[in-house]
């Protein structure tokens, strides 16, 4: 039997689920990535009790949020609204108005780099103050404060806008990572990927360590080895592994790291350079938003090996949906 068809016996038969993806077509696969799941038991008969992790997240790209626009998300149990400024900085509030309880997501606009409730145009800055009631010569004093319970930390890298949470409302304790390729002009424009899991973000994190998976679900030729250190809020491994492809099995690294819960990242070499940044931002304790996105030199993507190289973003993905099929049902197990 040839190497690459021990591959393909490696894996764990595919259950009906990977079965009904192979059908779908690229827009209904997008669409099964992010639609609610079919008889799913709730959190509680999953044992699901988790506390979300404090640090970066992402709650947009850069490019969804333009400068003026207002867009309300729904984060960390919380309804939450992100506008861009004129000075062209994203802020992030609590959605609800302290006045009277408008949601300023709906019918909120930007006034200079401040936002305008819709209700009675009562004005709030980025950190959380009101500064304007157009009505009224006087600001209610305790409006006029900032407030660490209504605002958020706010900063924009690599192509994201990212928002600090912690339960506590404490200040930042570190800075997102920046990635030089994603503006050197030799790599390319992002391609995105994202997905709605209904798990919690524990669960994501600890897959990306479980290298005995890899080879039952995904198809990787045998476990890879990796080394991995810790630094901090900092977690990096390099993974040593046989991949298999229409070339055959070719020996790739990919290493992998974490700057905090919600900034997981990896480059992939010895197909074709890759790196891949994710953002994982829980959209309660027991489901969580997941992002991808991917850059590639241009020379892999765009030369002769253009299709390789967009067929290691497929894969990607692939592992993903592979691992969604298993998180969305999965229960939480203690001590394992």
């Amino acid at each position: 039997m040839s190497e690459a068809r021990q591959l393909q016996d490696a894996r764990t038969a595919p259950v009906l689920v990977w079965n009904q993806l192979k059908d779908l077509t690229p827009v209904e696969l997008s669409q099964w990535r992010i639609d609610p799941i079919k008889n799913s038991r709730s959190p509680e008969e999953r044992d699901i009790n988790l506390p979300m992790p404090y640090g970066w997240f992402v709650v947009c790209y850069s490019d969804e949020l333009a400068i003026g626009e207002v867009k309300p998300v729904n984060y960390f149990e919380r309804e939450l609204v992100v506008w861009r400024g004129e000075d062209g900085s994203p802020r992030v509030l609590d959605a609800y108005c302290p006045h009277l309880g408008a949601h300023m997501g709906y019918g909120g606009k930007v006034n200079g780099n401040d936002l305008q409730c819709p209700f009675h145009s009562w004005q709030w800055n980025g950190e959380g103050a009101c500064v304007d009631v157009p009505y009224s010569k006087s600001i209610p004093p305790k409006m006029k404060k900032p407030s660490c319970e209504r605002a958020y930390h706010t900063c924009e890298t690599s192509g994201f806008v990212w928002m600090w949470y912690h339960p506590e409302n404490t200040e930042p304790t570190y800075e997102p990572r920046t990635f030089d390729e994603v503006t050197d002009p030799d790599w390319s424009d992002y391609e995105k990927h994202e997905w709605i899991v209904y798990g919690p973000m524990q669960t994501i994190a600890e897959n990306g360590a479980d290298a005995a998976h890899f080879q039952y679900i995904h198809g990787v030729a045998d476990s890879p080895d990796y080394d991995i250190s810790f630094d901090g809020h900092r977690r990096t491994a390099e993974v040593r592994a046989r991949m298999g492809t229409p070339k055959g099995i070719v020996d790739g690294t990919i290493a992998y790291g974490v700057d905090g819960p919600g900034q997981p990242w990896t480059r992939f070499t010895g197909i074709c350079e890759t790196l891949m940044l994710a953002g994982v931002t829980p959209i309660s304790e027991s489901i969580t938003h997941l992002r991808f996105a991917f850059t590639q030199l241009k020379s892999d993507r765009d030369g002769d090996n253009g299709g390789l190289a967009k067929a290691v973003i497929k894969d990607i993905c692939k592992q993903l949906d592979q691992d969604k099929v298993v998180w969305d049902r999965q229960k939480y197990i203690e001590n394992p």
